[in-house]
């Protein structure tokens, strides 16, 4: 949530900026900025809304010349999303500038003790003490201000400052929250995601927590905390622009749903060597294998329930014990784990902050952690024993789609891996199993080919305010995600629930004409499914099921249909979600949604 980026060099750097932030919309945000240095003075523009207001206020950035500025689109924590609390913030005498993606968790201590000493306060914001200590702590040197008031901070946070008494140079300083650094020639970038740099440059610098660099157009020079340099080696950003563009389709959303068979390809296709799942990044002996005794997966949102899916081919293929845990949760249960127990760890962005405090917690308790993430260089990525990409690519739309699938997809690759080296699993069931996996990317086209009829269901299922998904086992799993779907870009109630507790409760809230859409795939207990549809169809539910395409059970008690291909039953979860998120999208286009950004929500969730 929140993004900020910044530029030094040659060109104007408002029109950079602009476009940078237009890059960064899709973490969220309500309010954004950019402040940019000429002529020993800083020129600052703000607007509560989205970035074409400030492109119109600026004229494109053409209000505010210099080359050298920062920028941020805001999220709201502190304070409502007005022009006085949206970033960049001015120090009192006008010659800082800061721009912040975090949360200070001490500012109210430090902006009394600021207050107390003459500085005035003109947002609601944790962000404006920051600036103010900056200018407390000035005597001339730029660079000793920042260190100074950075080590009096405490939470996350990722700054960039400038100064009016130094118009070419850029601090920046990094703490739990992410930051890059991109390396051009004769100029040079800062940002909180890659998306916001791979039109200038795929040179990047990541930088650890407790760094800070001095950016000037010729020059990169990173720091630790106490002012020692510290040499870093530039990455090459692997993909370019086009990616991360939309591609003719009408949503970013949209486009990543349609891109899942090539995505889960890229995800499998480097593991899969002459018939053998290869996981070079993922050094563990048969012996350490066996001797865990528990695995426990944590996530939030949608990577917590593609572990809720996995959970069934871990535990059917490696007969250990797997425990689903919501990261904001397990950090404060006093968790029963120790070097025992492998953590898995799945954030599409390598940056989720309740994620990051469950893993550090459990890595202190004796836990290994493997991560699963799609952001090379991200806080997870590093700060695990083991790290397997998703090589998804970037993923805009804040609903995830592609980062689900390929998340189950690496998952599944690691419960085949697993079971193999435990001895679990002969040749032929090994290759067998192999086989169907390697099989997903075309399923997925299948279930994306075979639903043509969903924008018409959407148009006689988008006039609700709920909607219930119900499935058993497998099937309830993508239930959870399928409803979150729904809930989160058409902005109807939608609830997922265990279809065997209906009749505990729920059932009380069906009614003539709820919708119910039911998930049949799992066919060992799909006749149990069918009873609960049964069920609701007594109480004049309508039911939309989704099935494989030749089960006319289903067919004959269901209201409407979508069909998926028959695929291995433990796998069904990767192929089954994909038309929920299409219904999902097309539900939410009906009622006018603004799909790629819904209300509320940010695509990298950086604060608790």
């Amino acid at each position: 949530m929140c993004g900020i980026v910044g530029y030094t060099g040659a060109q104007q750097a408002s029109p950079l900026l602009l476009e940078g932030l237009k890059k960064l919309e899709y973490r969220g945000y309500d309010s954004a900025g950019i402040a940019v240095v000429k002529d020993g003075k800083i020129s600052l523009s703000k607007v509560t809304g989205r970035i074409a207001n400030l492109s119109e206020k600026t004229d494109g950035g053409r209000l505010l010349p210099g080359c050298t500025g920062i920028g941020h689109t805001r999220w709201a924590t502190h304070g409502a999303p007005t022009d006085t609390n949206a970033h960049p913030h001015v120090s009192n005498d006008g010659r800082f500038a800061v721009v912040h993606n975090g949360i200070i968790e001490n500012y109210l201590e430090l902006r009394e003790e600021l207050t107390e000493k003459g500085y005035r306060f003109s947002s609601e914001t944790d962000t404006e003490v920051i600036v103010h200590l900056v200018e407390m702590y000035y005597a001339g040197d730029f660079r000793q201000a920042v260190m100074k008031a950075s080590a009096r901070l405490e939470g996350s946070y990722a700054l960039g400052i400038v100064c009016a008494d130094e118009p070419d140079r850029i601090l920046v300083v990094r703490e739990a929250s992410p930051l890059i650094l991109g390396v051009g020639v004769g100029e040079n970038f800062f940002a909180s995601d890659v998306t916001a740099l791979v039109a200038y440059t795929r040179n990047a610098i990541y930088l650890e927590d407790g760094q800070f660099a001095e950016l000037t157009p010729h020059s990169i020079q990173v720091f630790d905390c106490t002012g020692n340099p510290v040499p870093k080696k530039i990455s090459r950003i692997t993909w370019d622009i086009q990616a991360a563009e939309k591609g003719g389709y009408e949503h970013f959303m949209l486009k990543e749903i349609m891109e899942q068979p090539r995505a889960v390809k890229a995800t499998m296709a480097p593991r899969l060597k002459d018939g053998e799942i290869v996981l070079d990044d993922l050094q563990i002996s048969a012996a350490d294998l066996k001797k865990i005794n528990k695995i426990v997966i944590t996530a939030c949102g949608s990577a917590y329930y593609a572990g809720c899916a996995a959970k069934y081919a871990i535990e059917k293929l490696c007969r250990i014990p797997v425990q689903t845990e919501l990261a904001s949760e397990l950090r404060y249960a006093d968790p029963l784990i120790d070097e025992r127990t492998l953590l898995i760890v799945l954030s599409q962005s390598g940056e989720t902050a309740d994620t990051i405090a469950a893993m550090r917690e459990c890595q202190r308790r004796g836990a290994r952690a493997l991560a699963i993430v799609n952001v090379v260089g991200s806080t997870i990525a590093k700060g695990a024993d083991w790290c397997l990409y998703t090589w998804a690519g970037p993923e805009i739309a804040v609903a995830t789609t592609k980062g689900y699938t390929t998340q189950l997809t690496v998952l599944f690759l690691f419960a085949i891996f697993t079971a193999r080296k435990l001895g679990n699993l002969d040749e032929t069931e090994y290759a067998r199993l192999l086989g169907e996996l390697k099989g997903l990317p075309k399923l997925l086209q299948q279930a994306l080919d075979m639903n043509p009829g969903l924008p018409n269901l959407a148009k006689k299922y988008h006039n609700n305010h709920s909607m219930f998904f119900i499935g058993r086992n497998t099937d309830y799993a993508v239930a959870l995600e399928g409803a979150l779907k729904m809930k989160e870009i058409s902005y109807i109630h939608a609830e997922s629930y265990a279809a065997g507790e209906l009749k505990h409760g729920t059932i009380a809230l069906i009614h003539e004409g709820q919708p119910v859409i039911a998930l049949c795939c799992n066919e060992a207990i799909t006749e149990k499914t069918m009873s609960n549809i049964v069920e609701v169809k007594a109480r004049g539910a309508e039911v939309l099921a989704v099935a494989f395409r030749d089960n006319q059970k289903i067919l004959s008690l269901a209201d409407d249909m979508i069909y998926i291909p028959r695929v291995e039953q433990i796998f069904s979860p990767v192929v089954e979600i994909v038309p929920l998120q299409l219904l999902a999208y097309y539900v939410a286009r009906e009622n006018g949604c603004d799909i790629d950004k819904p209300k509320n929500l940010a695509k990298s969730v950086t604060v608790e």
